[in-house]
């Protein structure tokens, strides 16, 4: 009798909770239906004057060969180390049955040899085998080797032999479980060195596959520049690009690219600086050098990581062109990075570096009878690339950056006029260095001034309006670096997730409203190997096989889609729509498509009920919207929900110009609005 009156008295506690929660969530249903009802705005678009142009660079991208983004990424490269030039000559081969302190006499062992006078090429291996049986190399690639089924690879590599019976190399691709997947066997022709090229046909799928490299008898080898691509990359090229990472910079059709960084440009040390001639002509050449982030920060050291230069200056400005993109690279001012050594060159050694600029511009525009435009012709490219824009410095601050930066800009000026030059406020939105460049590069009349923020969510939010105030006499604005952080600066626990992503379409929609002064914006870091990054957050992820875009990717992509050619008022009460009640606007119409866009975000808890008056332009009765929304902002794309936070694509109904849409809370919308024929 007790049991069951206590379980009856467990069953009404029960189901009073039960009904305390229902009437708990009718309450907040009642509350939202209210909110939507309270929470109606009024917005007016005058579509009839063109506030300011929209140039056709306002959204662009940014690389930089962090995170393994060339290397083991973009460039489609699958050997690393190919020719054994890091500086531990046999980083990422393996001798797996060779130890060199108790060699088996019955097995085999490899040395590098080395060569001085070449910069380019100092090492190559020479392999003595003594059973062929018990003996291999393994290559381990870039954190594995993306290999997929039914697909070609191809094979290329230097080699001569040299005493015993060696004349043939046979190679593998290995599974994780040392399954052979691919194979290939290439005999030599003998001792002098000799180019040979063959092709592996993969008959399995692994993403961190290895190549391994077998003999046929005993002997010597001398194997250098052992390379491996696959067949299919970015329209075919040989030793070309990876496919699927292009085409999500195509898809976001880029205005743009700013190569090659960032903090590689300037180097730890100025000896390690980028130099573009060194990255030209053929593969073969140039000299390869170990990349600045290697070793920059603790919770991501990456020792291997080197830049071949396979993607070099050429090839930087030939996927400018295929993306239908302004190149736009960056160079040393002669300042090593301030965050590390800061080293300087002399004033009066600038020289060289001055003329690293002026050439480069010659190897860009110049026709074929010049000694540069001859190196590009040679390359396979003699139409010039009509490079408008040049950065001297990447994020440099105080008297020494603009001492140096007047010397290139007077240089620059005199050979090339019509060349727009770019100029730096230092690493910072604000403070000391941020106000001093700016008043120096003002009172130079420089013509865009790259600023850089990696900020907080709620920075950028509260930001819209940055550029409201600022002096339309002045220099433009290339908002070059930028990505709203879900912790701190260079925390490896920073996410690409929902908050960050629609912070920033909020932010963005001030970037747009200014337009007549902000003339340039991408977004940083572009890319990240999954499984070797240094820095977090980044827009596009990879490993060796698969890639996806963040939530910050389609938010970026929204705006360059649809970027327009005219920007237009749009106001609530007569002001610009800037973080009122949780909501900002901007609005551009395209002259060649004959279309309105109006992007609206919305960071409050609460749909927002939108009424907008398009004045000044006919519009047809039906639209497009691309929303992106969630209520959980620690929401983010992954390798197995690559679109999770993305666009969802819907119709909408205009009456009379007048478009009614409910926008959700915590989303990011475009509409796209036909002018009417």
């Amino acid at each position: 009798m007790v049991r069951t009156i206590n379980n009856l008295l467990l069953t009404m506690h029960i189901v009073t909770k039960q009904i305390t929660l229902l009437c708990l969530l009718f309450s907040c249903a009642s509350a939202a239906i209210s909110g939507q009802v309270a929470a109606s705005h009024s917005l007016t678009v005058d579509a009839a004057e063109s506030v300011a142009p929209i140039q056709p660079t306002m959204y662009g991208i940014f690389f930089e060969d962090i995170n393994f983004a060339a290397d083991g990424g973009l460039y489609a490269e699958m050997i690393k180390n190919r020719g054994f030039e890091f500086t531990l000559p046999k980083t990422g081969w393996l001798e797996p049955n060779s130890d060199r302190h108790s060699m088996n006499e019955n097995s085999g062992m490899s040395d590098i040899v080395k060569v001085k006078d070449d910069p380019a090429n100092q090492n190559y291996l020479r392999v003595t085998v003594k059973n062929p049986e018990g003996y291999h190399l393994l290559n381990e690639g870039f954190r594995g080797m993306g290999v997929r089924e039914g697909d070609t690879y191809d094979l290329s590599f230097k080699a001569g032999t040299g005493k015993g019976d060696l004349s043939a190399v046979t190679f593998q691709l290995l599974t994780t479980d040392d399954e052979v997947i691919g194979e290939t066997t290439v005999s030599l022709a003998g001792d002098g060195w000799q180019d040979y090229e063959a092709t592996l046909e993969a008959t399995a799928t692994d993403p961190a596959a290895r190549l391994r490299l077998t003999f046929d008898a005993p002997g010597t080898a001398n194997l250098d520049m052992i390379s491996l691509f696959p067949r299919d990359t970015w329209k075919g090229r040989n030793k070309g690009l990876r496919k699927d990472l292009v085409q999500l910079l195509y898809d976001l059709e880029p205005g743009f690219l700013r190569f090659p960084g960032g903090c590689i440009v300037e180097g730890r040390t100025l000896a390690r600086r980028y130099q573009w001639k060194k990255t030209v002509g053929s593969i073969e050449e140039r000299e390869l050098l170990v990349n600045r982030w290697n070793t920059e920060f603790d919770h991501r050291l990456t020792p291997d990581y080197y830049q071949s230069f396979g993607l070099g200056f050429f090839e930087y400005f030939q996927l400018a062109e295929d993306l239908g993109a302004e190149p736009m690279p960056i160079l040393s001012c002669g300042i090593a990075c301030q965050f590390n050594t800061g080293e300087l060159v002399p004033m009066e050694e600038l020289d060289p570096y001055v003329q690293d600029a002026l050439d480069l511009i010659e190897f860009a525009n110049a026709d074929t009878t010049t000694a540069w435009g001859k190196v590009r012709a040679d390359m396979g490219h003699p139409e010039p690339f009509n490079m408008k824009y040049i950065g001297i410095g990447n994020e440099q601050w105080g008297p020494e950056y603009i001492e140096r930066y007047k010397v290139f800009d007077e240089a620059i000026k005199a050979a090339y006029p019509d060349i727009v030059i770019i100029s730096g406020s230092g690493p910072f939105p604000d403070g000391e260095y941020f106000d001093y460049g700016w008043e120096q590069l003002r009172e130079m009349n420089a013509e865009i001034v790259d600023e850089h923020y990696y900020r907080s969510p709620e920075w950028f939010r509260e930001n819209a309006t940055r550029y409201d105030d600022y002096n339309r006499e002045g220099p433009k604005v290339f908002a070059g670096e930028y990505a709203a952080q879900s912790v701190a600066i260079a925390s490896p626990e920073n996410k690409n997730n929902w908050n960050c992503a629609l912070s920033e379409a909020a932010y963005m929609t001030g970037l747009e409203r200014n337009a007549d002064i902000v003339v340039m914006t991408s977004y940083a870091p572009l890319m990240a190997h999954a499984d070797a990054w240094q820095w977090t957050p980044d827009m596009i992820w990879f490993d060796n096989l698969e890639s996806y875009g963040t939530a910050n990717y389609y938010v970026q992509k929204l705006y360059a889609n649809h970027a327009g050619t005219d920007l237009h008022r749009v106001t609530e009460a007569g002001k610009p729509v800037t973080g009122q009640d949780g909501l900002y606007a901007s609005v551009v119409s395209d002259a060649g498509r004959g279309e309105v866009y109006v992007k609206v975000a919305n960071t409050s808890d609460a749909p927002r009920q939108l009424d907008i008056t398009i004045k000044g332009k006919s519009l047809a009765a039906e639209g497009t919207a691309y929303t992106m929304s969630g209520t959980d902002m620690d929401a983010v794309n992954s390798f197995d929900e690559p679109m999770k936070v993305s666009p969802v694509e819907s119709e909408v109904t205009l009456r009379k110009g007048k478009l009614t849409a409910t926008l959700p809370a915590k989303a990011f919308a475009v509409y796209k609005l036909q002018v009417a024929k």
